[in-house]
């Protein structure tokens, strides 16, 4: 490390399906991986070098950096944690950027009312469990789509979802339009494919879609089957005045000191509750990210590098 700068060894590594998006050098938010370098990833690591006078040797600090096991970080660039405040891996999902992603999309975007329905597709991962906490905690009725019975129990169980629909069983709209007798005011996008085709016969007047994610077309490489959905979602659009819009969580950083102190106090009471989905050693992040981009992943996927 040079003036100002700290030698890191990683010991959290953080995997999200934006990092999908950054095999692809298809126009987006930000610039494409390089073929041959390491894919990027917000990291907890700990400082074993400082020449910065704010770090010193055993800090734990949250960083963005790359799928390794260390680093050489600007001390500037990181932010240092305490341990006594929260498992230090919480700032990689529950208090990190997922749930900033979840808390501020649906403040934002979608403008949560009292007694409105909402459906959140990935209903217990990093984003969609904490979607649904927080719209239960505002009154909401909530419906989660998940992958298998357990997901499902899981969500209505312990997160308090007042139901969950397995996505992997048939009649998918007919079952979604069981749950929401009286329609859906706000569609938390996580997920795209027959989510989405569930949900938009059921959508009502001034509904409201915060789009975040469409990890069902993440690996598509041709044209779905079927007819283009296409005009009818944009004469949805218009007939039943709808707003859809996308959004990158780093829009809203203003937000960030207001979802910590939030969060950390629905954290302490018990209101809202997590669950992590841990791979160990640097050799399981590639089939754990797999993993994860399948739905295999139950809860924020991490990987837990040897602290030896």
């Amino acid at each position: 490390p040079g003036p100002g700068q700290v030698l890191l060894k990683m010991e959290w590594l953080s995997l999200d399906p934006y990092m999908r998006g950054r095999m692809s050098d298809a126009r987006s938010y930000a610039a494409p991986t390089p073929l041959g370098s390491p894919p990027p990833t917000e990291a907890v690591a700990r400082v074993l070098h400082s020449n910065d006078p704010g770090l010193r040797p055993g800090d734990l600090v949250l960083v963005y950096d790359a799928w390794r096991d260390h680093t050489v970080a600007k001390a500037a660039d990181c932010r240092k944690l305490d341990p006594a405040q929260a498992p230090v891996q919480s700032w990689l999902g529950i208090l990190g950027m997922p749930g900033l992603t979840a808390y501020a999309g649906l403040k934002h975007i979608g403008n949560p009312k009292q007694g409105e329905t909402l459906v959140v597709g990935a209903a217990t991962g990093a984003v969609g469990a904490v979607v649904g906490q927080i719209a239960r905690l505002q009154g909401l009725r909530v419906v989660g789509v998940a992958g298998g019975e357990a997901k499902c129990r899981y969500a209505t169980e312990t997160l308090g979802f007042d139901a969950c629909l397995d996505r992997h069983q048939p009649d998918l709209g007919q079952r979604m339009a069981d749950a929401c007798p009286q329609g859906i005011d706000i569609y938390f996008e996580l997920t795209g494919g027959d989510v989405l085709a569930a949900v938009l016969p059921l959508l009502n007047p001034f509904a409201r879609i915060p789009v975040c994610g469409t990890i069902a077309s993440y690996n598509a490489t041709t044209a779905p089957e079927g007819t283009d959905r296409l005009p009818a979602l944009m004469r949805l659009i218009l007939t039943r005045s709808l707003t859809v819009r996308g959004f990158i969580v780093s829009e809203f950083d203003a937000d960030r000191p207001a979802f910590e102190a939030e969060m950390s106090a629905w954290l302490a009471s018990g209101a809202v509750k997590h669950r992590e989905h841990i791979s160990h050693g640097l050799d399981s992040m590639v089939p754990a990210f797999i993993g994860m981009l399948e739905g295999q992943n139950f809860g924020k996927t991490l990987v837990r590098l040897d602290q030896a």
